[in-house]
This record gives structure tokens, C-alpha cells and sequence, in this order.
């Protein structure tokens, strides 16, 4: 088998470099405008030979060629630094990798065939420089980048996103929040560019969802949590719309549903609400994710701060394992991400013995991390000198390598010394506790009355804002001759983001369901704007596919925190039973009075309302559902769970209705709730519930 791909890539240099000879002409140079079919086969060519390369792990060869077809003219010296730099960081030179992007990013004018090339090794070198928490060179990258990308046709939203991205990070950390939170709502405007775009596979969104979480997680790091949430809830409903995908991954869902569930832990412990904080972590719990080691290395930020140390000691048990699998090293990055709260777990779980054992691993991993550092600056030096780089950037490594062989003995004995200290802090640790446990104790007993007080006015004031939006909806039945209608909402929470309206006038009927994404105060805020929307549109007889658009254009303004809703909307002459219809990326309705008994409509695919402007919702219709029953419903029937997390399902529900002999609409929706609750089998509703049954004729 190996034979086989050194053969085929032999074959394709051979073939390449015939390609290459064939397009040979007189102008080597990349200052021209010239697109000819010959310039055109001699750049896939080039392409198709580097693919091969890196197809075959050979990365000399790779930087080699760079060399050679930069010399001949037939690359520019973008594109060749940005392969050199590829190359190098493949092979793990990183230094020498960091020194060819800058040079790729030194280009005083910028073609238009480089600007892929440019904008990649912007990207992938301001990444670098942010995960050294290099900040101050991050933002020297990465600002001018995108100045001189903004606006070019070929810039690509998905690097710009990124580059934004690692700016907000690094001015959040540096402090300047208020220019963080612009840039990223800049790379947040990228994002949702790149996803508006046609995505075959879903990569586009997969990308946004991973970048938005990266943002939540620079907020959570630094501590500004309110940031953090509306960073995590952005997350929670582009995951949301990923999930109506029928070529949605399970897995990634899972993932970034465990870390949403997680981070609202996080969130919901630092604002002071210890009951939702619980709650959610318990959700997290749930996940496949929180089962894996790193999911529960990741649930030790919960518990560590909620002071849960017996926990997050049993899951530290699997670092070790964690760290062996994934052949890394501890170096003081890692000490400090991983030992440091491993041993402060076992101290607040009263382990002793375990505290011991981790305290001399971080002593023996600190004196091993030192000498690392030194080898890798030693290989990092060497490479640049082997790769020509500037003589400033060898003359400040060989400075720091010797200020650090300088230093040696010094750094041994502090690490000894950490060593000595964190055996002290550990007494220290049960003496000082003896002391501040009473004082604890009698703080909590002043504090229970005034929580107790406060808690009774917060559940008074949410009983009068439920009572207030379920005044907003209409009644539960609709009686008019020729048409029975029956609907039911049941939010999960006090109050809840799910909403069913309709409007009767004459012989014609508007119906509404929706979905908001979130639960609680926000989203019941935002279900109430759209239900005036809605309403003050049908009494002007606007088509259900207007309706949509206008609705969406009032939401886009100013939506600052990203919510959207799912939504079914239609039409119904009650006289020729003909149904207009839009829906706005909400879960398909079930019409019943066919061969099978039912089936869900097939319907255009429409985004939600409230995510990007200009949208033009497409409307469809059904000539007549005289005498069909009509059934929809929002997620909170069909993704019902029970204890286990297994859930209703769509073929449940389908299969219950296709059983269900229609008697009234209102039978069929009780019928469906009860179904709903013995799956349930006590567990509490994970989402608000709603439904809507209707015939007419």
C-alpha cells in the first residue's frame, strides 16, 4: 500500500511538472492582469501538486517546492510564505511557521490572487500569537489584516470572522471590553455573512457555532458574564437552526448543547442563582458529552466553583489517562490549567493523601516543564537559523536562551519552594476552615430569611407576568359554523417563549404558532412583540409569506441579542377550504385525512424570523383540507424527554395521531398531551408545549 502512494505521487509531480512545461510562456511575472485558459491550467496544476504533497505528509517537500516555484515566478511570495509557513507548522517549527506568515503579510499591495493566501496567514498567525497570550502582537497582526481586507470581493467572511474574533479576544483581555464586544459583534456580522451563503454540508454553520462559543468562552475566562450570556444564548439558537438540518451531526450537537448547558451553569452561579445554576449543570450531566473525560474535565469549572471538590476530584482521577492518550506535555500552561485545580480539589475534598501526590507532581512537572521550555527555544532558534530569518529575531532568541540558562538555578528552587508552600497551605487550609466554619454558619442563617423573602416576591411577580401572557392569547376553542379549533400552550418555565394566536374575519381565517428561542422573562417578551405584529398585519390581509417578511424586518432591527422564532403561519378560506401558507423554519405540520392517516407536509425550507435582514419569506398553498384534520405543534411535543432523555419523537407522534380517531380537535390535543406526560414519567418538561388542532368542513 505504500508503494502504491509513493507511485501515485510520483505520477502526479510527473504529470504536474508536464503541465507546467506545457504552459511555460515568456512572462514570469504576477504584476499582469493575464487569465488566460493556459495561466488558469498552470494554477490547478501548482494547486493539484501542492494537494499532493500534503496528501503524502512530505512537508520538506512542500517547503522545497515553495522555494522552487517562487524563484521560476510561477507563485507569488504570498503564496509561497503562506506554504512555507503551512509546511514548518506541520512539522511543528513553529517559530519558523509564525516567521513566514509575517513575511506572507508584509505585501505593501495586495492583488486580488493573493487575497485567499494573505487572509489565511493572517488568520491562522494571529490564532498562534493569541494562544501564547501573545496579545499586544495579536492585535499588531490581526488589526491592519482586516483593514486591508474590508471590502475586497475575495475576502472570505469565515477569515474575517476569525480575525475579528481573536481581536475581541485580545482587547477583552487587555481590558478594553467596549472594543472587544464591537469587534465581535463584527465577527458575529461575518459569521452570519458566511452562513447566508449556500453550506451543502453544513461546515458554514459548524464553524459559526464553534466561533461564537470561542467568544463565550473569552468572556466567561475574563470574568464578564453578562457578556458570556449573550454570547452562550447566540450560540443556543444557531445550534437550534442547525438542528432542523436533516444532515445535522448528533455529535456536534451534543457537544455544543452540553457546553451551552454548561456555561449557563457558569453564568447562572456568578449572577447568584444557585437553583438554575444546579439545574442547568444537571442538564449538562445529561449530555453523552459530560460522560467523556473531557467533558468532565470540563465540569470541573462548575464544581470548582460551587465548591463541589468531592466531585471534581473523582473526575481529575481521569487526567492522568487523559493527558497519556493525547501524548501531552505538562508544561506550565498546562500546570496551571490542569494540576494547579487538581490540587486545590483534593484539598477542598479533605484528600490528603491525594493533595500530597499532586503537590509533588506539580513540583517534578514544574522542573521538568523548565527544561522543555529551554529545548523547544533551542529547536525554535536553530530552525530560524536554518531557514535565513532576520538576524534581529535570532539575536533576541539566543538573548532570552541565555537569560534563561541564567535563570536555571534560580526557577529549581522556586519550584522547590512551590513544593514547600502548597504542603504549608494544605495545614494551614483545615486550621483556617475550623475557624471561618462558625462564622459561615451563622451567615447562612441571616441570609435564609431575606432569600426566603426575596424568593416568595420573585415567584409573585412571575405568577403575574404568566397571568399576563396567557392574556395575550386567544381562547382555547374556536366556535364558528363550519370549523372546529381547539389549541393549548403549556410553558415549561413560569413564563415561556411559545405563542398560537388566530384571527377570524368573515369566512376567512389566520392562524399562528410559534417558537421563541430561549425559555423565560426575554423570550415571553419577545413572543408578545411578535403576536402584535402579527396580529396588525392580518388585519390588513397580508399573504402569510408577507406577514413573515414584514415580521422579520421589524425583528432584525436592533436585535442585539440574536433571538429569532420559528413559525407557522396560514391562511384558510372557510368556504373552499383552500390553505395559504408559510413556514418560517418551524417543525412541519401533520394533515390528516389520507391513505396513511396523516403525513407532515413537504414544505419550502424557510430560515426563522428575526435572523438576517432583507429576507424574502416564499409562501405555498394547499388547494383544499376540507375535511382533514390540520395538527401543529412546537418541539416541546415532539423532543419531549423522559428520565433516560429519550424522547417523544416525530415517529411517535405521527404514529399516535395516524391512531387517534378524530372526534373533535379538541380530543386530538388532550389526547397528545397525555401521551406526552406518561413519556415524561415525571421528569419536568424541557421545553415549553404547544399545540393546535383544526377541520374545517
Amino acid at each position: 500500500m505504500r508503494d502504491f502512494k509513493k507511485w501515485q505521487f510520483r505520477i502526479t509531480l510527473i504529470l504536474t511538472a508536464a503541465i507546467l512545461m506545457s504552459c511555460g510562456g515568456n512572462s514570469r511575472s504576477w504584476k499582469g492582469n493575464s487569465k488566460s485558459a493556459k495561466d488558469s491550467l498552470k494554477v490547478s496544476a501548482i494547486d493539484s501538486m501542492i494537494v499532493a504533497v500534503e496528501e503524502a505528509k512530505d512537508y520538506e517537500r512542500k517547503f522545497a517546492l515553495a522555494d522552487s516555484l517562487e524563484k521560476t515566478g510561477d507563485i507569488s511570495p504570498v503564496k509561497a510564505n503562506y506554504w512555507r509557513g503551512t509546511a514548518l507548522r506541520s512539522m511543528k517549527k513553529k517559530a519558523a511557521s509564525e516567521a513566514y506568515f509575517k513575511k506572507a503579510l508584509e505585501v505593501e499591495e495586495l492583488q486580488e490572487k493573493d487575497v485567499l493566501y494573505y487572509s489565511r496567514s493572517a488568520r491562522i498567525l494571529s490564532q498562534m500569537l493569541s494562544v501564547k497570550n501573545d496579545y499586544e502582537a495579536t492585535l499588531r497582526v490581526a488589526t491592519p489584516a482586516v483593514q486591508k481586507l474590508a471590502g475586497l470581493p475575495k475576502a472570505q467572511s469565515g477569515d474575517l470572522a476569525v480575525l475579528y474574533y481573536v481581536i475581541g479576544s485580545a482587547q477583552m483581555y487587555l481590558g478594553h471590553v467596549e472594543d472587544a464586544s464591537e469587534s465581535y459583534e463584527k465577527s458575529f456580522e461575518q459569521y452570519m455573512k458566511s452562513i447566508s451563503k449556500k453550506d451543502t454540508n453544513g461546515s458554514r454553520i459548524r464553524s459559526a457555532i464553534t466561533g461564537i462559543n470561542n467568544i463565550t468562552v473569552a468572556c466567561l475566562n475574563t470574568q464578564h458574564y453578562k457578556e458570556g450570556k449573550k454570547w452562550n444564548d447566540r450560540t443556543d439558537s444557531l445550534l437550534y437552526v442547525y438542528r432542523l438540518r436533516p444532515d445535522a451531526d448528533s455529535e456536534v450537537c451534543d457537544h455544543y448543547r452540553a457546553r451551552i448547558r454548561l456555561f449557563n451553569a457558569l453564568t447562572a452561579y456568578e449572577f447568584g442563582h444557585r437553583a438554575e445554576a444546579d439545574a442547568s449543570f444537571a442538564a449538562f450531566q445529561k449530555t453523552d458529552y459530560a460522560a467523556t473525560e473531557q467533558g468532565k474535565l470540563d465540569a470541573n469549572d462548575y464544581l470548582m466553583k460551587a465548591h463541589r471538590f468531592e466531585e471534581a476530584a473523582k473526575n481529575f482521577r481521569t487526567l492522568d489517562h487523559w493527558v497519556d492518550v493525547r501524548g501531552m506535555k505538562m508544561n506550565l500552561d498546562n500546570i496551571s490549567m490542569y494540576l494547579i485545580p487538581k490540587y486545590r480539589a483534593n484539598i477542598g475534598a479533605g484528600r490528603k493523601d491525594s493533595a500530597i501526590y499532586v503537590a509533588n507532581q506539580i513540583v517534578n512537572a514544574y522542573d521538568s516543564a523548565l527544561v522543555w521550555s529551554k529545548r523547544d527555544d533551542t529547536a525554535e532558534m536553530a530552525t530560524i537559523y536554518e531557514t535565513h530569518q532576520k538576524e534581529e529575531e535570532l539575536a533576541r532568541s539566543q538573548w532570552e536562551l541565555e537569560k534563561r540558562g541564567h535563570d536555571i538555578a534560580r526557577q529549581r528552587m522556586i519550584s522547590f519552594g512551590i513544593g514547600i508552600l502548597l504542603l504549608t497551605g494544605f495545614l494551614g487550609f483545615y486550621t483556617l476552615n475550623k475557624r471561618k466554619a462558625f462564622k459561615l454558619l451563622q451567615d447562612a442563617y441571616d441570609q435564609l430569611e431575606e432569600a426566603t423573602s426575596a424568593r416568595e416576591r420573585i415567584e409573585s411577580e412571575l405568577r403575574i407576568a404568566r397571568d399576563i401572557q396567557m392574556s395575550m392569547i386567544p381562547a382555547s376553542n374556536l366556535e364558528s359554523e363550519g370549523l372546529d379549533l381547539f389549541a393549548s400552550m403549556t410553558p415549561a418555565k413560569e413564563v415561556g417563549g411559545d405563542l398560537y394566536d388566530y384571527f377570524l374575519e368573515k369566512d376567512h381565517l389566520y392562524i399562528a404558532i410559534g417558537d421563541v428561542s430561549g425559555k423565560g422573562v426575554p423570550a415571553s417578551l419577545f413572543m408578545a412583540q411578535v403576536i402584535r405584529l402579527f396580529r396588525a398585519m392580518a388585519k390588513q390581509h397580508y399573504t402569510p409569506a408577507d406577514i413573515c417578511t414584514r415580521i422579520n424586518n421589524e425583528l432584525t432591527e436592533n436585535n442585539e441579542n440574536g433571538m429569532f422564532i420559528t413559525m407557522f403561519i396560514g391562511l384558510i378560506d372557510l368556504n373552499s377550504g383552500r390553505l395559504d401558507f408559510c413556514n418560517a423554519g418551524h417543525n412541519p405540520p401533520v394533515l390528516g385525512g389520507d391513505a396513511d392517516g396523516g403525513n407532515f407536509l413537504k414544505m419550502v425550507p424557510n430560515a426563522p424570523i428575526g435572523l438576517w435582514q432583507g429576507l424574502e419569506f416564499e409562501g405555498e398553498y394547499i388547494d383544499s383540507i376540507k375535511g382533514k384534520p390540520l395538527f401543529i405543534y412546537t418541539d416541546g411535543l415532539n423532543e419531549a424527554e423522559n428520565p433516560d432523555l429519550v424522547r417523544f419523537g416525530d415517529d411517535h407522534m405521527l404514529d399516535v395521531l395516524r391512531h387517534t380517531e378524530f372526534a373533535n380537535a379538541m380530543q386530538v390535543v388532550e389526547s397528545l398531551k397525555r401521551q406526552v406526560e406518561e413519556h415524561r414519567q415525571g421528569a419536568d418538561p424541557n421545553d415549553d408545549l404547544t399545540m393546535m388542532c383544526l377541520k374545517v368542513g
